[in-house]
């Protein structure tokens, strides 16, 4: 009798974590069925298949196709609160040859998206580029867990079903901020092989394996509405050995190329790995570097550096503070194309707005499509021209230099996915 309870009692765990498993394996098939089915019942608002302005995309346009700039699709996400923030990081980030996916998470209420889905249509290139849309069903997405990593890629799969002409993709954060302008930012990605892959990646695991990997999670972002607690399990797994774990920061600039690969490749590989940090507590850090690097098709694309500047001590728990002068030079000189603005107050952003973007309150940065007089009391991208013609500044100048330092000497080939 004693042996018999005690067998029950030892398959209780094996029972609980079945259970776990194939819960989350259910909830996560059916938030991916939601980002497959859209296309009868669109979760976004805005283009409704009105062609853009014809003086952005001129026909007779001396640019050639295979010359013209290149095309980043933007996915900028925020929660309940974040609409202000949104909207200054688009007009920071924006370009008529761009695309640009706005995702308020459904912590916000509807009335705030439909109220940031009206703000956007009242902005005439907005109209007249017809480049940004509004996420009508959301996603929820905890910062941990694999919610943030279904709804990246629901964003991206939206992004490819919208236009066929973008190169790379960027899921931007209200936290982060662009330090060049899109016309500083095209005018080199221009120069170079648009199956780049730009992801900051490590096989050093530490101590994000006892805290991060082994642990068994369900993600309620997957499956409820309202925010809970995470749910952890009382056993924990082995590390994979059918392939190499990679991880790195969640911020990365990715190739259309390798975006299809992971939403509509034939290769099972970008399916199992979802499926296996399904159950993890970072699993947007560990999908992206963990395919490339174990693919043989892409491993070869990657650089190791991300373009963005992060301040060492910043902190997620660190209060909103002013850079001195010789941090905010830090971070200029740094090249990058973007920095991590979570602790920086207004007062840093109003100053990157000037004196690196040239943006003024409330306005587009203007760039080479903007033919307005600067005379005018209007602004300058209050008339436009033709979106191919780029008008880089100095910023054009900090980040070459940073991807001459990238790729000389073969830098980025002696770092690229190294087994640690």
């Amino acid at each position: 009798m004693q042996n018999g309870a005690h067998g029950v009692a030892k398959e209780q765990p094996r029972v609980t974590l079945y259970i776990i498993l194939t819960t989350a394996f259910l909830s996560l098939c059916f938030l991916l069925s939601l980002s497959s089915s859209y296309h009868s019942s669109p979760p976004y608002t805005g283009s409704n298949g009105i062609r853009p302005d014809p003086r952005l995309f001129p026909s007779s346009s001396k640019i050639a196709a295979d010359t013209s700039p290149p095309s980043i699709a933007y996915l900028i996400s925020g929660s309940s609160g974040d609409s202000r923030r949104i909207l200054r990081l688009l007009f920071a980030a924006y370009h008529p040859r761009n695309r640009y996916l706005l995702h308020l998470d459904s912590l916000a209420t509807q009335s705030e998206r439909n109220r940031l889905a009206l703000t956007v249509g009242d902005v005439p290139i907005f109209r007249a580029a017809r480049n940004v849309d509004v996420v009508g069903r959301p996603d929820f997405a905890y910062r941990r867990g694999s919610s943030p990593m279904a709804s990246t890629l629901h964003g991206a799969s939206i992004l490819l079903r919208l236009s066929g002409a973008w190169d790379w993709f960027v899921d931007l954060s209200v936290d982060e901020y662009p330090l060049v302008t899109q016309d500083e930012l095209l005018h080199i990605l221009s120069h170079l092989p648009k199956d780049l892959n730009f992801v900051n990646h490590t096989s050093y695991i530490g101590w994000k394996e006892s805290r991060r990997l082994k642990p068994v999670i369900v993600d309620p972002g997957l499956y409820l509405v309202e925010k809970t607690d995470m749910f952890f399990a009382s056993q924990k797994r082995e590390l994979p050995k059918a392939f190499k774990l990679f991880s790195g920061p969640s911020f990365s600039i990715l190739s259309r190329s390798f975006i299809e690969h992971c939403v509509l490749g034939t290769d099972n590989f970008p399916r199992t790995l979802l499926m296996y940090l399904s159950n993890t507590p970072a699993s947007l850090s560990n999908y992206f570097p963990t395919i490339l690097c174990n693919s043989n098709l892409f491993k070869k694309t990657i650089i190791n550096n991300n373009l963005l500047y992060q301040a060492s001590n910043d902190t997620s728990k660190e209060r909103r503070h002013q850079l001195d002068p010789k941090e905010f030079t830090e971070m200029v000189e740094s090249g990058a194309a973007f920095a991590r603005v979570s602790t920086f107050d207004d007062a840093v952003l109003d100053r990157i707005d000037h004196e690196l973007l040239g943006r003024a309150h409330g306005e587009v940065v203007s760039g080479g499509w903007c033919l307005g007089d600067s005379g005018d009391n209007r602004s300058l991208c209050s008339v436009w021209g033709d979106s191919g013609i780029l008008r880089p500044g100095s910023g054009s100048e900090r980040l070459e230099r940073l991807i001459v330092e990238l790729l000389s000497n073969d830098w980025f080939r002696l770092h690229q996915c190294i087994s640690e």
